[in-house]
């Protein structure tokens, strides 16, 4: 039975000023520079930020019972936290990481676009390779519309989990099932 959702928590995904070759590697987030994140909740629908509301953000953020993301825990907190050191602490404790869930269970990590095609049937528009091109090229309507597609399916896909119990994972060549315990509240 598909449960009624009715979500009262913020979704959000950010872009970086810097890769992780200019980063000295994936374990520096704090290196990397916020260049915008996109939020999406209920009642303000899709709002664009920037460095300098990094700290606005986080108030935002915090602001919310339930902040949903995917990688957010190591990454997109990471790269936070160069502006408001205890974004973490914070945050932590109210946020559901999809790609954290799904390590957790797994034992490996699954992409956004993977998780999204199996269960949703659409997947990413770009890639944040991609997205670091278009903001160097001052193309940042393209970066803001690939990170709020990337808000909307991790949105999507965390409502899909909390109606039905399950999202899905593609394993050489199958579709296979992953039972989540999501609340939307």
């Amino acid at each position: 039975m598909v449960k009624k959702v009715v979500f009262d928590g913020i979704v959000v995904d950010l872009e970086t000023l810097r890769g992780p070759d200019e980063a000295g590697g994936w374990a520096h987030p704090e290196r990397f520079g916020l260049a915008v994140a996109v939020t999406w909740d209920p009642g303000q629908g899709f709002r664009e930020w920037f460095e300098g509301d990094a700290r606005a953000l986080t108030e935002e953020l915090s602001s919310f019972r339930r902040v949903v993301g995917f990688n957010v825990l190591r990454f997109d907190y990471g790269v936070l936290a160069a502006y408001v050191p205890n974004v973490r602490a914070l945050l932590a404790g109210k946020t559901v990481d999809i790609l954290a869930d799904v390590y957790q269970a797994l034992g490996f990590r699954v992409s956004l676009d993977d998780l999204a095609r199996a269960t949703l049937g659409r997947g990413k528009t770009a890639t944040g390779e991609q997205a670091l091109r278009w903001w160097r090229e001052g193309k940042r309507d393209l970066v803001i519309e690939y990170c709020r597609g990337d808000v909307a399916l991790t949105r999507d896909l965390y409502l899909h989990g909390v109606a039905h119990g399950v999202i899905y994972y593609p394993s050489y060549g199958e579709t296979c099932e992953l039972r989540v315990s999501w609340s939307a509240s």
